[in-house]
């Protein structure tokens, strides 16, 4: 990947829906079109300089594992864009777009969907902040586990951890029982159901290409008929961490294919986390573009488009 390659700002012609950390999102007649940038946050911030290939990873990353759970659970995507000349012909005859290149795997026509206000994380490994939790209390959002479990240990079984999705600031654990309070206890029994059905799925498939998939966060919302489905981005390196299998070993803390040389350099570069974020070396940009390349490539069995 060059420099030339990066896209941390898109401009369409197009009506901005939401522009979030890495993914700007237009609408495109009744459809939306999500672009994942090269952009990347670190401690809730933006950083000033993006990742070369770090967009069209994140979402060919996300599209194959759409493709690959549509049996579990419905999705929101339309089409997954390798050729510009695909978003043509969802265009509005009487409000035609220019449409740059860089749209070419990087992203895809969805559904719009009325967004769920809940995080639905799955854990199927104990570390970060549920292995705080657990040394402290014992349990991880009110669910008990066993005494005596190590940092990266396997749990038994899944376990869904649910947090709020915040607008601004930090997400915060909640149980099932404020799921339930949320969106209701019928679809609170389904997103925990589906969540911990496609990261099953997922880990088994991840572990036969070498890969350990801890733990993951999915986001849900309604169709027009008020039916579930997943939307968003889906097992990626930013929704997601992904563990070597060969070297994997519990008891201690795992590399992981994703952000970490970005946050271990910020770290330990005496930034106080803060806006504005230091400009990343070239060193740190270039492992973490390389690290969202092999995670890709090892899962997939793909090359990125």
């Amino acid at each position: 990947m060059t420099s030339q390659s990066v896209v941390t700002e898109t401009k369409l012609s197009l009506p901005l829906f939401i522009k979030g950390k890495v993914r700007d999102t237009y609408r495109l007649g009744d459809l939306l079109i999500i672009v994942a940038t090269d952009r990347i946050s670190a401690f809730d911030v933006v950083l000033p300089n993006g990742i070369p290939g770090k967009g069209a990873v994140l979402n060919q990353i996300s599209a194959f594992w759409f493709k690959h759970t549509e049996n579990i659970i419905r999705n929101h995507v339309i089409e997954t864009i390798i050729d510009v000349k695909q978003i043509e012909s969802h265009l509005q005859n009487d409000k035609p777009a220019t449409l740059p290149a860089y749209l070419a795997g990087r992203s895809m026509v969805v559904k719009k969907a009325k967004r769920l206000p809940i995080e639905c994380v799955v854990r199927g490994y104990i570390t970060g902040s549920a292995m705080s939790e657990y040394i402290k209390t014992g349990s991880v959002c009110g669910i008990e586990l066993p005494e005596g479990l190590r940092e990266s240990e396997e749990l038994a079984e899944p376990i869904f951890t649910p947090t709020t999705k915040a607008e601004t600031g930090h997400d915060m654990p909640i149980t099932i029982q404020d799921v339930e309070k949320l969106v209701g206890q019928r679809y609170a029994a389904e997103i925990k159901e589906k969540s911990i059905a496609v990261y099953k799925y997922a880990r088994e498939y991840a572990r036969a290409n070498g890969i350990i998939i801890a733990d993951t966060k999915m986001e849900f919302g309604l169709d027009e008929n008020n039916d579930l489905m997943l939307i968003d981005e889906l097992l990626t390196p930013d929704s997601s961490r992904f563990w070597d299998a060969s070297v994997y070993q519990a008891g201690k803390t795992q590399d992981s294919y994703d952000k970490q040389p970005v946050r271990d350099w910020l770290t330990n570069s005496g930034w106080n986390k803060e806006p504005p974020a230091p400009l990343l070396p070239y060193d740190v940009v270039k492992s973490t573009s390389e690290r969202y390349l092999q995670a890709f490539e090892k899962l997939t069995g793909q090359k990125l488009k």
